[in-house]
């Protein structure tokens, strides 16, 4: 009933609003430099991502599409946005004419940045090589297609690609006619997901005049249409994980049989209105605003719905459920968005808390742990640590749990965080978490690489883990789960200042004569010992203290933004936006700024994030200094565009810094609303005077999501002094 209610209170304010906020999203940013975001039609948190793929492959081609790209082979329903890794790209259409070679290079056609349209829920190309317009929109579960044939004739073509996509390869294809208007199939594919299965129903809007298909197992199939000049051939296509047949009854639920182009796309643009509208905030530069209402647009494509209107799902254990009572979701990149994403999801959206926590428990029930990078029913275990952890944790202890029971969500902690302890599933890869139990650190000379990032990974997730015990009343597991966390200060090396990695009778790796902490080694993931010397987010006084004191840990901070940021010659390129050896495209140096709050320094922190928001985000296409990573880095922006941002992993104390917002009106439940306003802000005051709430100056450099929940309006007085 709770749920209910908040959910009822938060569409009421959320449709409050009138303001077309959509039109402040820019989707060209991030689609430059190494942003790897998605471009295209979706609605917010949508399963359908439908847009062009590219005939360019690489790194740079992780969602499909780069602005550096020339040639467009189809518009496939599904995509990825910012991540590291290429996938989906699956059930692809291309509108052509004549007879042409059914493979990556065949289908190519070029196309010219001058004739795209791109907004939230629509996009528009022309492809040059046929003279076709391209335009898409999309519901949660469908997409629905204009392809406008400027010649005419009766050889108009709609080719279905089932075997080019994004980075994997397909194991078993179907296409088949199941009448003169539609379509049926599915792909299963190898990637990133181990064995990906998706379902789809395509319905045109006229009469098919030619089908082509291999049947079984075909990679490519064709429609042939008769049309006539400028006529428009338009298809729908819907998505299941579980069948074809519920791709049917997603198709009828969301679509019908309308073929209505506009009215389609104007209720995505109102979903995506609706959405954005849960900050409204007004700004100084209309660039600021572009940046902010962008970064909120790609922070809410995932993580994506993953069930049909029904409610099955097919499950992590690769078996359909049938009729879940919540959402699904999949594209779970929790090793980024722990940090930043998930606590402004608890901020701005708690009525969607219940089905991230309720998906978590469902995977950790069908497949024996929670999740680690999960997309499409599989776990790629990409990165590293137990990042789920801090997010189901956060969500307990914001007490937005819903109906999903505590003690459930605390059982998945504990047996993720600690298997040979806590009821092991043998299936599920231990990822040095023996070492963990055992020596209360991953050993160099173990089974696992990067132990020192494993290891602090493992030690913030395991501090998490005694914030829900000790809620939750389980002290012994409290004092286990918080001393197993303070185990960072073993990795502590005070010759070098630095986190090392250590050996499995806890002795230091030789220092070698030549150390330099820019160089990444094997022992670090995606960084260097720069930069994992300050992942201790759950204990930063604790960390100061190791170091010797505040003085000491603000001297460290000054030394790693004023180091040298060569990184030497081998080093991951995520390793990005970098100032010194602050490495701002990548998350784990994302809290970093914020520790000088710790040490009585806050205008240290609000100077430097003031500088990453106006260096390091642009409203250009190489608007990011790097991945995207599924909503982390834009999450990062918007949080401290007003003023904070959530270092400890979890339980929401927010440090404050130095918001750009002039106002931001967050909608809360029961018609309650929290305002942000700042006064005599300027490209030179930046720093703050004062934080007042309610009237009240606040005392020191935090709030607490408890304050910010029970409403009322924080002001920021600004100064250049």
């Amino acid at each position: 009933m709770k749920t209910k209610l908040l959910l009822a209170a938060l569409c009421f304010a959320l449709t409050a609003f009138p303001e077309n906020l959509a039109k402040f999203v820019n989707p060209v940013i991030g689609t430059g430099d190494h942003g790897h975001v998605f471009m295209g039609a979706s609605v917010p948190f949508g399963m359908v991502n439908a847009g062009p793929t590219q005939l360019e492959t690489g790194w740079d081609w992780c969602s499909g599409y780069h602005e550096s790209g020339k040639k467009i082979i189809g518009f496939a329903q599904m995509h990825l946005s910012g991540t590291g890794c290429g996938d989906l790209g699956d059930i692809s259409i291309m509108p052509a004419y004549g007879d042409l070679e059914h493979s990556r290079e065949g289908l190519a056609s070029e196309y010219r940045h001058e004739t795209e349209v791109a907004v939230p829920g629509y996009y528009k190309v022309v492809l040059d090589r046929f003279g076709i317009q391209a335009e898409m929109t999309a519901t949660q579960r469908t997409a629905l297609y204009r392809f406008t044939f400027p010649k005419g004739s009766n050889n108009a073509r709609i080719i279905i690609d089932l075997e080019n996509t994004v980075g994997d390869e397909a194991t078993e294809t179907r296409a088949l006619q199941i009448d003169e208007y539609t379509v049926m199939g599915y792909r299963r594919s190898r990637g990133w997901a181990a064995d990906q299965r998706v379902y789809f129903c395509m319905r045109f809007n006229r009469p098919i005049h030619n089908w082509l298909s291999e049947g079984l197992d075909a990679r490519y199939a064709e429609a042939t249409f008769e049309v006539g000049p400028n006529d428009n051939v338009m298809v729908q296509v819907g998505l299941s994980p579980t069948s074809e047949a519920n791709a049917l009854v997603n198709l009828n639920a969301e679509l019908g049989l309308s073929f209505d182009f506009d009215a389609v796309a104007d209720a995505a643009s109102a979903a995506w209105d609706k959405e954005l509208g849960r900050i409204r905030a007004t700004f100084r530069t209309e660039r600021e605003r572009t940046i902010f209402y962008t970064a909120m647009y790609h922070f809410m494509i995932a993580p994506q719905i993953w069930n049909d209107v029904t409610g099955d799902y097919m499950g992590a254990d690769k078996q359909v459920h049938r009729g879940a009572d919540y959402t699904t979701l999949t594209t779970w990149s929790l090793w980024d968005t722990y940090r930043a994403a998930h606590p402004l999801a608890t901020l701005i959206m708690p009525d969607r808390m219940r089905d991230y926590a309720k998906t978590m428990l469902a995977i950790y029930r069908e497949w024996g742990e929670l999740p680690v990078w999960h997309l499409v029913s599989n776990d790629t275990y990409c990165m590293v640590g137990e990042p789920a952890v801090p997010v189901l944790a956060d969500i307990i202890l914001k007490d937005e749990l819903g109906d999903v029971s505590a003690e459930d969500a605390y059982d998945a902690i504990k047996a993720s965080m600690l298997p040979t302890l806590f009821a092991r599933n043998k299936r599920v890869p231990l990822r040095g978490k023996d070492y963990l139990a055992e020596l209360g650190y991953l050993p160099y000379d173990g089974r696992e690489g990067e132990s020192v990032a494993k290891s602090m990974e493992y030690y913030l997730a395991s501090w998490a883990a005694a914030q829900a015990a000790g809620k939750l009343g389980h002290k012994d597991d409290s004092v286990l789960f918080h001393n197993l966390s303070m185990n960072y200060k073993k990795l502590w090396d005070d010759r070098v200042k630095c986190m090392r990695a250590l050996d499995s009778n806890g002795v230091l790796r030789p220092l070698p004569q030549d150390f330099n902490p820019n160089q990444q080694t094997h022992d670090y993931t995606e960084g260097n010992p720069w930069q994992y010397t300050f992942l201790v987010p759950h204990d930063v006084k604790g960390l100061a203290q190791l170091m010797g004191g505040d003085k000491a840990l603000e001297s460290r901070l000054d030394s790693l933004l004023a180091a040298d940021s060569d990184l030497g010659d081998n080093h991951a390129p995520d390793i990005s936006g970098l100032v010194g050896q602050y490495a701002h495209g990548n998350e784990p140096s994302h809290h970093i700024l914020y520790m000088y709050n710790y040490v009585g320094k806050p205008r240290k922190t609000q100077k430097w994030v003031r500088y990453v928001m106006d260096e390091l985000y642009t409203d250009q296409a190489a608007g990011l200094c790097g991945n995207e990573d599924v909503g982390q880095m834009s999450a990062w922006y918007i949080l401290s565009a007003l003023g904070l941002y959530q270092v400890e992993p979890c339980g929401g104390v927010y440090q404050l810094g130095s918001p750009i917002v002039e106002e931001a009106v967050i909608p809360l439940a029961d018609g309650k609303t929290f305002t942000i306003r700042t006064h005599g802000g300027s490209d030179k005051a930046i720093y703050v005077k004062k934080y007042v709430l309610n009237g009240k100056q606040i005392k020191g450099t935090t709030i607490t999501h408890e304050q910010i929940m029970s409403g009322g309006e924080l002001d920021v007085y600004m100064t250049a002094k």
